[in-house]
């Protein structure tokens, strides 16, 4: 388990990021910390900051609005508001964060807040993918505060048949406060830092390394939702990875993964033209708010992954 692996590592950060802070001038971009269960299915909490402590960390925040036990030396929590991480009718469950929707490579106790960031604490089941990478639920981050204080290049790759698809993404980006670079044709390659958003039907979108990896589950890419290779249907997935609905003509797609070292790239697709005009209009905070993934049915969002047994949130 990779809390137990990572234990030394992270006691030593929580010893660096407990020193050294000192008097200094609060930040003045504020954050937000949202906290809920399953996949943010179950929402347990918001607390918008208007101001950043100077040497504000996660943990910190998260002790201060919230019930918290922690673990290892105060390097993992374990537990929020009554609920802990372990084991539940016989599946692991945690609890998990991210910044600007990309998964913490630090612990919580080490990773120092930045002006606009926005933190997601999300207790869930595990057992099918141990990392979920990126999240498309803190739109419209991280395009505009980056990662780690750090404004991300932000490069839309179209599709030959998503012109328009791309157009709409690209106004969408730039409403929310995103600067968006220039364009590229899919395939081009992923460039060290920058943000991608590949936009188009998923037989050309499969073309790119980093999405072709949804074709193989959310244990390889995090998404749990599956392009069928043909890209003519879309099959969703509950927790455990069991398939539970498959959407055919007209179905859309927003998520994100990463790939190796790679800045997250997010996908914006569908199984024809009409499901990735549907994602491209998706792109939008009330839409994605809170949610790992987002299909689209008829024009309506279906959050994934979707709830054991079927049905939608």
């Amino acid at each position: 388990m990779r809390r137990v692996l990572a234990t030394l590592a992270l006691a030593l950060a929580v010893a660096v990021a407990g020193c050294g802070f000192g008097a200094g001038k609060s930040s003045s971009g504020g954050t937000e910390l949202t906290v809920s269960r399953n996949f943010g299915a179950e929402p347990l909490g918001r607390s918008t900051q208007k101001t950043i402590p100077a040497g504000e960390t996660v943990m910190r925040l998260l002790q201060r609005k919230f019930e918290v036990e922690t673990r290892y030396g105060g390097g993992f929590v374990q537990e929020i508001e009554g609920v802990s991480g372990g084991r539940r009718r016989g599946r692991p469950v945690d609890w998990f964060f991210y910044v600007n929707g990309i998964e913490a490579e630090n612990g919580a106790a080490a990773r120092r807040l930045e002006d606009g960031d926005k933190v997601w604490w999300d207790h869930h089941d595990w057992g099918a993918a141990m990392r979920i990478p990126a999240v498309v639920g803190s739109f419209p981050e991280p395009f505009v505060s980056g990662t780690g204080g750090k404004r991300l290049p932000v490069r839309i790759d179209c599709g030959p048949s998503a012109r328009r698809a791309c157009r709409e993404v690209r106004a969408r980006l730039e409403a929310a406060g995103a600067k968006v670079g220039g364009s590229a044709t899919l395939g081009q390659g992923a460039e060290t830092g920058v943000l991608r958003v590949l936009v188009g039907r998923w037989r050309e979108v499969r073309l790119d390394p980093a999405a072709r990896r949804m074709e193989s589950g959310p244990k390889v890419s995090g998404v749990f939702a599956v392009p069928a290779k043909a890209g003519d249907r879309l099959e969703l997935l509950d927790p455990r990875a069991a398939g539970v609905r498959t959407l055919g003509a007209g179905a859309g797609l927003v998520a994100a993964t990463r790939f190796i070292d790679q800045a997250p790239t997010w996908v914006v697709t569908g199984t024809d033209g009409v499901g990735v005009d549907a994602a491209a209009a998706a792109l939008e905070e009330e839409r994605l708010e809170d949610h790992f993934a987002v299909a689209i049915e008829n024009g309506r969002e279906i959050p994934v992954p979707l709830p054991a047994g079927g049905g939608t949130r």
